[in-house]
């Protein structure tokens, strides 16, 4: 079964410039683009069936405005809308995700009616989601897709550790015809933090930031067999992850983070690294599950 990629909507500008980059998106990787919007009724002290119609109605005719602006962009494109009615944003948000290549959400978002991005439900979205969830902000335009802007991507651990994550951005970048930095932050750790394999380890490495720079070339190699094509600048440097890799943000067109997710008795967590880029990158962030 071929997935689409998915875009939810809910007529504010984020999920707009996200309907728009999705489109993008479906036509670089032969896909066709569902346009979904999570609907709930939200009935007052004075809710009448006839509000329910009418809210009903503003949903269909929501998803109807995005998809004749997306299919008027792109003639060839075989593009789907549709209201899921019935269950909690969450619930609808995720199932759609579970049907699709890659759902992409506004990074920020509230309308009139129903508002479901990135505050506590998107993010629990994105932390419960079993397929890539891309958040797109409300100024991201096509020239931020221009020849010299990367895919950045970050990795950390083994070599499977951030397999999904690589994965996803080599194939991104394979779609593009884009470069990929790929990014390993470190730091000097405390004395008990290493245990004496690591520092042997380390040692026939030549010290910390070789045996560092040795663990991404390790890490990439499959991937760079598998995308002969993609250009690859490996970037290993002292830092926290999030500060690394918001360091190089301007530069990227796409910044691709796994998602360590937590489940606690609160909620679901998306991991430090995925929520610094989320809140703070300047571009689209791709936040990836494991494998």
């Amino acid at each position: 079964m071929t997935r689409p990629i998915t875009v939810g909507v809910d007529g504010t500008p984020e999920s707009t410039a996200a309907a728009a980059w999705a489109g993008r998106e479906a036509v670089r990787r032969g896909l066709p683009l569902r346009i979904v919007h999570a609907w709930a009724w939200q009935p007052d002290d004075v809710a009448v069936a006839a509000d329910r119609d009418t809210q009903a109605g503003w949903a269909r005719e929501l998803v109807r405005e995005a998809e004749r602006t997306v299919a008027a962009r792109h003639p060839g494109l075989t593009v789907t809308a549709e209201v899921l009615d019935g269950r909690t944003a969450v619930e609808s948000l995720g199932a759609a995700a579970a049907e699709a290549e890659t759902l992409v959400l506004g990074s920020r978002g509230h309308g009139a009616i129903v508002g479901f991005l990135l505050g506590s439900v998107g993010q629990q979205v994105i932390a419960e989601a079993h397929r890539p969830v891309v958040l797109v902000r409300s100024d991201d335009h096509p020239e931020a897709e221009a020849a010299g802007r990367e895919i950045v991507v970050g990795q950390h651990g083994g070599p499977d550790d951030s397999a999904a994550a690589l994965g996803f951005a080599f194939e991104t970048a394979a779609a593009r015809g884009a470069g990929l930095r790929a990014v390993r932050a470190w730091n000097l750790p405390p004395v008990f933090a290493y245990s004496p394999g690591s520092l042997r380890l380390a040692d026939e490495a030549g010290g910390l930031e070789p045996y560092e720079k040795k663990a991404l070339g390790e890490a990439l190699r499959p991937w760079r067999e598998r995308f002969p094509e993609v250009p690859v600048t490996e970037h290993v440097e002292i830092g926290s992850a999030a500060q690394v890799l918001l360091s190089v943000a301007g530069r990227a067109q796409l910044m691709v983070a796994g998602r360590r997710a937590h489940r606690r008795a609160v909620g679901s967590r998306i991991g430090s690294v995925a929520h610094a880029l989320v809140h703070h990158a300047p571009c689209p962030v791709a936040v990836v599950p494991p494998s």
